[in-house]
């Protein structure tokens, strides 16, 4: 089933004409790619929202439709509001039906319930939940399964490994050096255990005897202190005599 996005031609540009276009519930986006030149474009905030609830809005050719023309494409960048986490901005990519495209799709990983290592309690590691891949228009994929149902504690899984459907590349392993770019995307281990170190309290002798030892060296300072001090005393009565 084709996903429709509508939109209407745009003239004003910059960051004022896009703050009253966001007051109107409206987000500015472009068009470009191709034979033809960039277009302005401004969309609907609500109906933008709804279709980039679903995961398929980004891994389609999309019918964009502007003022009754239809052209086929693919969102090539969606920026969002920092803070409020709303839709700022759309650029849409045109496609051709003749020539390949490169765009992101994700990784599914499938089998993890059937998997007997996870069910004990071991840890699936998944270090790549998304590719660049390249393809036609008409092979484009919602997303690559990636089966992890027999993986086994120490096994891992890498781009190599992924079975891509018909038509479809990976980018990263199209270099002569593929083994230098051959990521791995996930691999079953052990949990981790945090081991919390116990803090010993001294027993009641020991810290009788270190608060009697800190008592002696008190007392020693205090003595030493009034010997010090009688001395110094002797001295200044020696001096006042031979005055």
């Amino acid at each position: 089933m084709s996903i429709t996005v509508n939109a209407t031609l745009r003239e004003d540009q910059g960051k004022g004409a896009s703050r009253r276009l966001r007051k109107k519930e409206k987000v500015p986006g472009i068009i470009y790619g191709g034979t033809k030149d960039p277009v302005m474009l401004s969309l609907s905030i609500h109906e933008i929202t709804h279709l980039t609830e679903n995961e398929d809005t980004f891994t389609s050719v999309l019918d964009l439709v502007v003022d009754k023309n239809k052209e086929p494409v693919v969102i090539k960048d969606l920026q969002r509001h920092p803070a409020k986490n709303t839709i700022a901005h759309v650029d849409f990519l045109r496609v051709d039906a003749k020539h390949a495209l490169i765009t992101t799709t994700p990784l599914h990983f499938i089998g993890e319930e059937e998997n007997e290592a996870l069910r004990v309690g071991l840890v699936l590691n998944q270090f790549v939940v998304s590719i660049e891949i390249s393809c036609l228009p008409k092979d484009l994929p919602h997303g690559i399964d990636v089966d992890v149902s027999s993986l086994a504690l120490g096994e891992h899984l890498s781009l190599t490994d992924l079975v891509l459907p018909e038509g479809v590349t990976i980018t990263s392993l199209q270099h002569e050096d593929v083994e230098a770019h051959d990521q791995t995307v996930c691999s079953v281990t052990e949990p981790k255990i945090i081991i919390e170190e116990e803090i010993e309290e001294p027993v009641d002798g020991e810290l009788e005897g270190e608060e009697g030892a800190e008592g002696e060296e008190g007392a020693e300072g205090a003595e030493g202190a009034k010997d010090e001090g009688e001395a110094k005393g002797d001295e200044a009565k020696d001096g006042d005599s031979e005055s």
